[in-house]
């Protein structure tokens, strides 16, 4: 999807005159993002020292005193406040872990990971222990008109057992998935927690085929902790995942099994709902630990007495996902030089930029808040959390400029004419037509660079334009550019993501954009005008 016809004509009409031509004093202070500038911050930063910058780790702490060491010495101010550090946005975060899991049924102990498991996520505060002397077996867990059967149940205070999915009224004729029931919203596992929580079940079964035969990975997942922000918790009902010879236990006291009632149902399409005398003890007991993590942000306050209260946001991600799992590897340590160390780098080499400009007499009039994130690797923690927690009004806010990956490329890249001449920019039509065309008409008039919108469109399998940062600022109405290099499949998330495989020339000439763009908005009279909504559709009058 080109659109890079547009723009020359366009830019006169929408009052991009400042990009028409290079300005002098923006080209002047560019001149310090340079590729050997790059190198002397992600060598450091993506080092084996810091040990994969995992958050909650002590890489990542590393990293962050890094980060704040290199705003200082640019001259940037810490604008956090009420905290012990300027500079670091404390974020509320923890790693939660399972000490106990237990369930025993008609008065046999079952094997966890073999017979059962519980997830951390079917679970909140610090666990549960539910005991009853029977169980509801709700087939499906259907409830909708024409097939409900919960119909003549009761369901508040009974531990409740259901399939983990499926609808038998309604019938997948898709050949993908084998002729398997379809997943309609009443079908889905979501939907009949959601049923059994309103209706205030006391626990659920969740008959789960998968527990048959969990594997190593799925062990280790399910064995391990769970790292997320402290926020008040929703109670949760416990839910508990049983394999097919537990439910067949169970079922066997009302003399039917999982495959005669299952195609009952499915046959009869009537409800074989049925309460069995059969007692079970469901435990889990959780403990939570409060991790040390933080975004750094280093601020350049605006020059313009009215314009400076408008906020630019430039982030980039400074975590990764930390050692190696496996102990027989011989590389330890996922170095996330591309992923994200090379947008923080582009932060960092932004922020000295602008810094020498101020120094100068030549600062923006709006100001610029430099910040890299924790957390966006374990689900863009830290840029939620800031966007729950502003240390500058949302409203205030007139775009996020968001770089992840920008060292490298990508797949799609390879051996092509464009392949140290690209970058993906992602979002930058979805909230404001105007943002849009003043990206191009800047990467026309400085850095000549092809701006590929494939991850713009809606039915885009990766769903990129919600994996990073910048999208906690676009569900709150913010406009964003994210600009991406498309990374490596083969090194993605793994050891060979290291400095010696970054193009930093190619890292250099995506910061240039990124900084000439950032120029253009925090200079320019007006922010850009929203015409769409976060999803890219147009807003309504």
């Amino acid at each position: 999807m080109k659109k890079t016809f547009l723009y020359t004509g366009l830019a006169v009409l929408l009052g991009f005159s400042a990009a028409a031509q290079k300005n002098p004093d923006a080209v002047k202070f560019s001149e310090t993002i340079t590729k050997e500038r790059g190198y002397s911050h992600l060598s450091i930063l993506a080092s084996d020292e810091y040990e994969g910058r995992e958050t909650g780790k002590k890489g990542a702490w590393m990293a962050a005193d890094y980060i704040k060491k290199q705003f200082q010495s640019f001259g940037l101010t810490g604008p956090v406040k009420g905290g012990s550090d300027p500079y670091f946005q404390k974020v509320g975060f923890a790693s939660k872990s399972l000490t106990k899991s237990e369930l025993v049924v008609g008065g046999q102990a079952k094997t966890n990971l073999k017979d059962f498991y519980i997830n951390l996520n079917d679970a909140s505060g610090k666990g549960f222990k539910v005991k009853a002397k029977s169980i509801l077996f709700a087939g499906f867990g259907i409830s909708k008109e024409g097939f409900n059967e919960f119909e003549g149940q009761k369901v508040k205070g009974k531990v409740v057992m259901i399939f983990a999915s499926g609808d038998p009224t309604v019938k997948n004729t898709a050949p993908a998935t084998g002729g398997r029931r379809a997943q309609t919203s009443v079908g889905s596992l979501q939907s009949k927690v959601k049923y059994l929580t309103d209706n205030k079940a006391a626990a659920i079964l969740v008959i789960n085929p998968g527990v048959d035969n969990i594997n190593d990975r799925m062990k280790a997942y399910l064995s391990g902790s769970s790292d997320g922000l402290v926020k008040k918790e929703t109670v949760k009902v416990p839910t508990v995942n049983i394999g097919t010879a537990v439910a067949n236990q169970i079922l066997a006291a009302a003399n039917t099994s999982l495959d005669v009632v299952k195609k009952q149902i499915t046959e009869t399409l009537k409800s074989a709902s049925v309460v069995i005398n059969v007692p079970v003890t469901l435990t889990a007991e959780l403990q939570t630990t409060d991790l040390r993590a933080e975004n750094v942000l280093g601020f350049l306050e605006g020059s313009d007495p009215e314009l400076k209260k408008e906020v630019l946001v430039i982030t980039g991600h400074y975590d990764h996902i930390g050692l190696v799992k496996d102990p027989n590897a011989t590389d330890k340590v996922n170095n996330g030089a591309d992923d994200d160390g090379s947008g923080t780098t582009g932060v960092l080499l932004l922020a000295e930029a602008f810094a020498k400009a101020k120094a100068d007499g030549k600062g923006p009039k709006r100001s610029i808040l430099f910040m890299t994130v924790c957390g966006e690797e374990k689900g863009l923690l830290g840029s939620e959390w800031y966007s729950e927690n502003p240390v500058f009004p949302i409203e205030n806010t007139i775009v996020n400029l968001n770089t992840d990956m920008i060292g490298r490329t990508g797949e799609e890249y390879l051996g092509k004419p464009d392949s140290a001449n690209y970058i993906y920019s992602v979002g930058s039509f979805k909230l404001s037509t105007e943002l849009g065309k003043l990206s191009e008409s800047i990467n026309d008039t400085y850095t000549q660079m092809k701006l590929d919108y494939k991850y713009d469109d809606p039915k885009d399998t990766q769903q990129i334009y919600y994996r990073s940062d910048h999208y906690n600022f676009a569900k709150l109405g913010i406009p964003v550019i994210f600009y991406y290099d498309g990374m490596l499949e083969q090194d993605y998330h793994r050891p060979g993501d290291e400095v010696s495989k970054i193009n930093f020339a190619l890292l250099a000439k995506r910061a240039h954009l990124t900084y000439y763009t950032a120029w253009e908005l925090a200079n320019r009279p007006n922010r850009p005008l929203v015409d769409k909504n976060s999803d890219g559709t147009p807003k309504t009058k």
